[in-house]
């Protein structure tokens, strides 16, 4: 595991900088889903500072397990809005925020415990049937409405983009989420600082970065194939 972490790591630091990026900008998410908290205390041992989950209920368990480790935990899959309760509890940073009703739930359970939440809002820029996030034309409002919930932060932006095996063909859609970031930014809405883009996976994150990824997120690379 180690080594398959400093590979990743070395990729990461070569394409930022030969985008002319500061390696340092970009950060590397674990994705742990169906990893066993034992092969997670690994990944955190080897060096793994950021962990990604996907479902709530499995994240409850390896969280309370790993509590004492330091290690940050980011939610990155479709969060339904019953159980917004938890992921408040669990995580710094939820990356799938892509509806103002399930912004709201998050910022009522957050508002009960005192905290400022910081959230990502996903775009659906494929405009895909199967995949969750916010169309294009609607992201701007969408923004302006969720930075008017005072225990929410929005600190950027996240895609799935359609399913390629070449990464240049998914290229497009991570420049189409920059020019969106660099929009949304231009409206200075108060309470959005648009500072992160979630975008690039193990097969794609090189091209990812290479279009101003600030967070990538990478499952297979570092833990191997899923059974």
């Amino acid at each position: 595991m180690k080594k398959r972490l400093e590979t990743v790591k070395d990729r990461i630091k070569k394409v930022a900088g030969t985008s002319g990026r500061n390696p340092e900008d970009v950060c590397l998410v674990a994705v742990s889903k169906t990893m066993p908290a034992p092969i997670v205390r690994e990944a955190i041992e080897a060096g793994v500072t950021i962990l990604g989950e996907n479902y709530i209920q499995e994240a409850r368990e390896k969280i309370g397990i790993l509590s004492s480790l330091p290690v940050s935990w980011h939610f990155i899959g479709h969060l339904q809005t019953n159980k917004a309760k938890y992921a408040v509890k669990l995580f710094d940073l939820i990356h799938s925020v892509d509806t103002l009703k399930l912004a709201r739930e998050l910022n009522k359970q957050a508002n009960k415990i005192n905290k400022i939440q910081k959230i990502l809002i996903q775009v659906n820029i494929g405009e895909e049937a199967s995949k969750s996030g916010a169309f294009v034309e609607d992201l701007q409002y969408l923004a302006k409405d969720i930075s008017l919930l005072e225990n929410l932060s929005v600190k950027g932006l996240m895609i799935i983009p359609p399913f390629y095996n070449a990464p240049e063909k998914v290229q497009p859609f991570f420049s189409a989420l920059r020019e969106l970031r660099d929009q949304i930014r231009k409206a200075a809405i108060p309470n959005v600082t648009m500072d992160e883009l979630s975008m690039g996976m193990t097969g794609d994150f090189e091209t990812a970065i290479e279009e101003g990824a600030t967070l990538v997120r990478i499952g297979t690379a570092i833990f191997g194939e899923r059974t």
